[in-house]
């Protein structure tokens, strides 16, 4: 689960990592109160996305008194914010934060993320804040520093002293810093986070070490632990068709494609993206119905399937293995009778049950376009571009 950057920091000053000073604001008169608030000079505008690139697209504005706060937050609330990660059509902005502007000496960078091969988290650091680290990693790889450590004792204090003196930091400041490390780590273990990134973590010229922005993604699976965070989940920030499937237990993701896909099971969900890319077609969507998928489980798949309007096309591949063939062909016709469905939908179901399937299938009231394999599937799906409604060619 994503959050934003002001929860984010919410956190993280539980567990005493500096962050600067900060009020959220909902209204333009809201975050000129607030930086009045914050001693109505220098503040900082940031609007609130679950989007990297804000700055770039205007999402940040440093201002010199509250008026310009109000002025930069009329700007931002209410209309999309453009990034390279959020699409052309943008992100809604509904809130801002007002920070309190400082004095910046130096620009790092301080991240968490799990390293799946070591079994253990890495503690990433950079004397190159303020760019992404993806950047970095690709142009400057030796300037990134890292350390794994274990969930159960910590980073510890020699690993926060190491990473802090390898990115430049000295004296006073290294001992900020080191305390900083230990401080984040600890949030990113006890809190069941994913990634924990500080971008750029910076260095005041009063040598404070301080989180100037902060990005925190939480594993979905260990919620259950921390209902206070739980609370922070922002369904303004996803698909409204990711969210409909969420509340059915479906492994959904919207993609920019035309040819839906309906798979049970993560691994050939993604093969099957990959053969209709092979094939010449873009997947519009990663939907995995899982492996005890039922009637209703199918039903409503395919209900938020024919929601995305970029629909040209469904293809439907299970294999049987769990989940029995015949229990999706009548998941996909109750919910053609239920949902309009006009475009052509290609079905190929090996397994359990299959011959079964393909009866309910052709005695149904549908005409659907069976394939012989996985391969075929992926073929006649993307044949299906044109073809029409009626079954004639566009």
């Amino acid at each position: 689960m994503k959050v934003h950057e002001f929860q984010a920091k919410e956190v993280l000053s539980r567990y005493g990592v500096t962050v600067p000073d900060n009020r959220v604001a909902s209204t333009p008169e809201e975050a000129e109160a607030a930086a009045i608030e914050l001693g109505g000079g220098t503040v900082v505008v940031k609007a609130q996305i679950h989007a990297g690139g804000r700055g770039k697209g205007g999402g940040v504005k440093v201002v010199s008194n509250p008026a310009e706060a109000k002025a930069a937050a009329e700007e931002m609330l209410g209309k999309p914010l453009i990034t390279h990660q959020t699409g052309p059509e943008g992100q809604l902005v509904r809130i801002v934060i007002v920070e309190a502007g400082m004095s910046i000496a130096s620009e790092l960078y301080a991240g968490i993320v799990l390293d799946r091969a070591a079994e253990k988290p890495a503690f990433m650091a950079s004397s190159e804040g303020g760019m992404e680290i993806e950047v970095v990693a690709e142009n400057s790889p030796e300037k990134i520093i890292k350390h794994w450590f274990d969930t159960g004792s910590g980073l510890q204090p020699y690993q926060a002293r190491d990473l802090a003196y390898a990115i430049g930091l000295e004296g006073k400041q290294a001992s900020s810093a080191a305390k900083f490390f230990i401080q984040l780590a600890k949030a990113y273990v006890e809190t069941d986070a994913s990634l924990a990134e500080i971008n750029p973590l910076v260095v005041t010229t009063d040598g404070e070490v301080m989180a100037l922005d902060a990005k925190i993604n939480f594993d979905d699976n260990a919620l259950y632990r921390h209902p206070d965070i739980a609370e922070y989940h922002d369904p303004h920030e996803e698909d409204p068709l990711e969210v409909e499937a969420q509340k059915f237990d479906l492994n959904y993701i919207k993609l920019d494609g035309n040819i839906a896909c309906m798979v049970n099971g993560a691994g050939l969900a993604m093969a099957t993206m990959d053969l209709i890319k092979y094939a010449g077609g873009e997947p519009a969507n990663f939907l995995d119905v899982g492996g005890a998928a039922d009637v209703e489980t199918v039903s409503n798949g395919f209900r938020i399937l024919m929601s995305d309007e970029n629909v040209k096309v469904v293809l439907i591949n299970i294999f049987g293995g769990i989940v029995r063939c015949d229990r999706v062909a009548l998941g996909v016709v109750e919910a053609m009778s239920n949902v309009q469905v006009d475009v052509p939908v290609v079905v190929r179901l090996e397994g359990t049950n299959a011959e079964q399937a393909s009866q309910i299938l052709n005695d149904s009231d549908f005409e659907f376009l069976v394939a012989a394999d996985f391969k075929d599937a992926a073929e006649k799906a993307v044949a299906a571009l044109g073809i029409t409604p009626d079954g004639e060619g566009a």
